[in-house]
Order: structure tokens, then C-alpha cells, then sequence
């Protein structure tokens, strides 16, 4: 009896996975498009998401849940050719004026030139830490994921699981570490070429309009937070929600060395200049 009931329990089991993974790839399910007047679509099935942007107007999205931690992934396909003056920002947000925030931003450029990966992390409303990278790839030809672990511990920002980023918490120092406000997820495509290609040098050129960055394969495995509590419970933390307590290991901080060696142009904790009463404090933790 046994015997005969397994296909029928493996067949069961494969259309609940099938189901699940087709439930968690719906962004409809996720994401409101919030702002745009129609230039932002959720299509294919709730599959695809694309922004768009011309003269008139940008467009943006949030997410329908608010999360305090979690490791999230988006796959993007950024703004191809001539992106200048365009920004396509994917971060995470708590409202307020002294919110929270762990911000991706794409700063387009000419045809042929590197799109700018910009990075930053606000705590209690005090941001000012950027740090910027290249791409070892065309971030226009193809999706590449873009992730966030969050924890109480540590932000890692990650590019195809390749860490870029980490940001620890130096609380023991006075610094503020983002861990008591719940974010949304936002994304928007949007004109900023006042500042975003050469310092504002560069303009969007409004005849290769619309622009278009396009979204799939949404994951958050996060704690979600909902009428004042979360998700996780104490007693699943460490068991279900290990990256609640992930650090880099040493293969990872050693990928992280390589893409910052390699690939960041600008990195707040070496700029003297900007900072001439001294770096900020966190800068000795690294």
C-alpha cells in the first residue's frame, strides 16, 4: 500500500512546490505600483515588473509588506544604452525624519561607460556613507540578482552572491545601526541629471526616452512585520532564519576584498577630505 501511494505522494508533493514557487514569483502578490501614471507594469503573470521614465514623468513601487531583517533578492536588468542622468534606486525604507534605510543606486551613463552602483546605509536619518563600485559585467544585457541580509549584526549588500558591502553594527561605539524601525522595499526610476552622470555634466538625452529597467524573481525570506510585531519568534530564529545570525565567512571576506580592491571608485571612510574633523567613527571597525 505503501509502495503504490509514493507516486501519487511525490506528484502531489512537486505540484505544492511548483505552486509555492509560482505564488513567490508573483509580484502582484508583493508590489503596488505606487507612482507613474501607468509607466509602471506588473506583467507576464505577475512574472515581470518594468519601470519606465520619460520627459513627463518617472515611475515606482513599493512593497505591500514591511520588514524588520531578512535576506531579500530582486533581479534587475538596468536602463540599456545611452542611461545618462537616469538613477534607478532599489533600497529599503522606514518613514519619519529620522528613519532608516539600506539603499542600491544605478547611476546611468553614456553608451559604452559603466553604470555606477552607489551605495548607502541611513541610521536614525544620518546617511552620508556612500561607497561606490563598478560592475564586472553589463548590467543592461542581462538580470543579475542584487541582495540585502539585514540582521541585527550586520548589513551585506551582495551582487550575484558576491558580497560588495558590509556595514556592522558599531552600536558599542555610539553609532547607530539600523534594528528598531520596520522598511518597506521601494523602487523608482526617475530623472536626477542635475547630479547623476559627471556631477550633473551629462543630461538625459529625452530622445532615446522611454527608459525601462525591468524586475523578476523576487525572494525575501524576512522576518515581515505586521500590527506591531514580527513574523519570527524566538523559538524559530535560529533554527529556520539562519541568516538572523549570518557573517561573511572567510571565502566570502575574501571575494569581498577582491571586488573592492578591484571594482569600488569611492569609499566615504578613505575621503579626508570630506571629513577633516576626522572619519567617522564606524570607518575604524572594518
Amino acid at each position: 500500500m505503501a509502495s503504490s501511494s509514493a507516486p501519487f505522494m511525490f506528484l502531489a508533493l512537486t505540484l505544492l512546490s511548483s505552486f509555492l514557487a509560482l505564488t513567490a514569483a508573483n509580484l502582484s502578490q508583493d508590489f503596488d505600483i505606487t507612482w507613474g501614471d501607468g509607466r509602471g507594469k506588473i506583467i507576464n503573470n505577475g512574472d515581470l515588473l518594468s519601470l519606465s521614465l520619460d520627459k513627463a514623468s518617472g515611475s515606482g513601487f513599493q512593497s505591500k509588506n514591511e520588514f524588520l531583517f531578512g535576506k531579500i533578492d530582486m533581479q534587475l536588468k538596468l536602463v540599456p544604452g545611452n542611461s545618462a542622468g537616469t538613477v534607478t534606486a532599489y533600497y529599503l525604507s522606514s518613514k519619519g525624519s529620522a528613519w532608516d534605510e539600506i539603499d542600491f543606486e544605478f547611476l546611468g551613463n553614456l553608451s559604452g561607460d559603466p553604470y555606477i552602483l552607489h551605495t548607502n546605509v541611513f541610521s536614525q536619518g544620518k546617511g552620508n556613507r556612500e561607497q561606490q563600485f563598478y560592475l564586472w559585467f553589463d548590467p543592461t544585457a542581462d538580470f543579475h540578482t542584487y541582495s540585502i541580509l539585514w540582521n541585527p549584526q550586520r548589513i551585506i549588500f551582495s551582487v550575484d552572491g558576491t558580497p560588495i558591502r558590509e556595514f556592522k553594527n558599531s552600536e558599542s561605539i555610539g553609532v547607530a545601526f539600523p534594528k528598531n524601525q520596520p522598511m518597506r522595499i521601494y523602487s523608482s526610476l526617475w530623472n536626477a541629471d542635475d547630479w547623476a552622470t559627471r556631477g550633473g555634466l551629462v543630461k538625459t538625452d529625452w530622445s532615446q526616452a522611454p527608459f525601462t529597467a525591468s524586475y523578476r524573481n523576487f525572494k525575501a525570506d524576512a522576518c515581515i512585520w505586521s500590527s506591531g510585531s514580527s513574523s519570527c519568534t524566538s523559538s524559530s530564529s535560529t533554527t529556520t532564519n539562519s541568516w538572523l545570525s549570518q557573517q561573511l565567512d572567510t571565502a566570502n571576506q575574501n571575494r569581498l576584498k577582491w571586488v573592492q580592491k578591484n571594482y569600488m571608485i569611492y569609499n566615504y571612510c578613505t575621503d579626508a577630505k570630506r571629513f577633516p574633523q576626522g572619519l567617522p567613527s564606524e570607518c575604524n571597525t572594518s
